[in-house]
């Protein structure tokens, strides 16, 4: 593992940390060690770049990410009027090729890489988002840790009490399984992922609840399977969820297997919690 990067530059005290995810772009400002607020929005043109390099205040920088300014107040309520000597440094983790090679033209970002993540026996095409949330979730409440992320994939990611990568999956979160039926068949309906607390009655009558029972049950189902093989391996290993399907699948667990529910940490920002760690532990 190579020396780890100086971060220089955190300017004011205050810093961005941006995730590019599959779907969307996922964002948090830090004032020094406190992460402050964190939000999400859509892919941004390459022209919101150039926005964010004649920022020359804290209210300008959030306008120029967020152009709703009621909802710049509502991202932060203190100190916007701050001018900068510098841009505050963008700390950068990508998914998307494609897209950190636009925001790498910020005049300050430094892009995360896995030789940077103090975690042991990663391999080279490790995700960097599972990287960080895993480093994330390990220092912030405990190793051994295991991550469910429920998003556009469903990951586990787990390591071991010494820091180490025990490994994990990926499989088709619950959007793309509700998607994929639709477009991979011939007249199956496309089946939006219910916005309901209830359950789909497992043994359906027609077509939609056909489908959402079929994914629903199973996708719970692998969860649980999941779960109880990592307490196999680490009866008191830590348990974190994250992820914008985290609500659902929690509601859906409450009700078939409470008993782990009682054991799940929901942290939305385990990922820049492991970018914090990873700025506190160069200074």
């Amino acid at each position: 593992m190579s020396e780890p990067h100086r971060y220089e530059g955190l300017t004011e005290n205050i810093w961005l940390a941006l995730e590019i995810g599959n779907s969307r772009l996922h964002w948090a400002l830090f004032r020094g060690e406190t992460l402050d607020c964190a939000w999400n929005s859509d892919y941004l043109p390459e022209s919101v770049i150039y926005q964010l390099a004649q920022s020359q205040t804290l209210n300008d920088l959030l306008i120029a990410i967020f152009p709703t300014k009621d909802r710049t107040r509502e991202l932060t309520k203190t100190n916007t009027s701050s001018s900068f000597s510098s841009l505050p440094l963008l700390l950068l983790a990508s998914v998307v090729p494609s897209q950190t090679a636009i925001w790498q033209t910020y005049p300050n970002v430094r892009v995360i890489t896995l030789d940077e993540i103090p975690l042991q026996g990663m391999y080279p095409t490790f995700g960097i988002d599972r990287a960080l949330a895993l480093w994330g979730a390990g220092k912030t409440w405990g190793f051994p840790t295991l991550v469910i992320d429920a998003g556009t994939t469903l990951t586990f990611t787990a390591a071991d009490a010494n820091q180490c990568l025990v490994g994990g999956a990926i499989l088709p979160g619950l959007g793309l399984q509700f998607a994929t039926l639709s477009k991979q068949t011939g007249q199956l309906p496309l089946v939006e992922i219910p916005d309901l607390t209830f359950l789909p009655p497992r043994f359906a009558l027609q077509t939609t609840e056909a489908i959402q029972s079929g994914v629903i049950y199973t996708f719970i189902a692998g969860i649980k399977d999941f779960i109880q093989a990592w307490w196999k391996l680490f009866p008191d290993g830590k348990i974190t969820i994250k992820g914008g399907h985290r609500t659902l699948i929690i509601s859906y667990l409450q009700v078939l297997y409470p008993d782990i529910v009682e054991h799940l940490i929901v942290d939305t920002n385990l990922i820049f919690r492991g970018m914090r760690e990873i700025v506190i532990g160069d200074e």
